[in-house]
């Protein structure tokens, strides 16, 4: 969806959409994962960790930030990343609430 459609749909759902976007891809899960499990800020251990590039990971880092769910900081010529705690917990419950609703069981299908 280009980013001029993006006004006609409520704010909620350009929100849940940013989130799932940036879930949508297995590497981006399994930064995700990395950073979850070490609960501490990590510079390079991510190219270490994972069979992909720098270059990669790089671009995958930056559409997590995008999303807002990590956070990065700068070390003298590195980047540290770490979950956004705030964006976190928000990320949690806007997909919480989606799933959430009630739902009307028919035998429409």
């Amino acid at each position: 969806m280009g980013q001029t459609k993006a006004f006609a749909f409520s704010c909620e759902e350009n929100e849940l959409a940013s989130i799932t976007k940036a879930l949508g891809h297995p590497a981006r899960i399994a930064i995700l994962q990395l950073l979850l499990k070490k609960n501490d800020c990590i510079c390079g251990d991510i190219v270490d960790e994972l069979p992909l590039s720098q270059s990669t990971i790089s671009q995958h880092l930056k559409e997590l930030k995008a999303a807002g769910l990590i956070q990065g900081t700068i070390e003298g010529v590195r980047v540290c990343y770490c979950i956004d705690q705030t964006n976190w917990l928000r990320a949690r419950q806007v997909i919480s609430d989606f799933f959430n609703q009630k739902i009307e069981i028919s035998d429409c299908c």
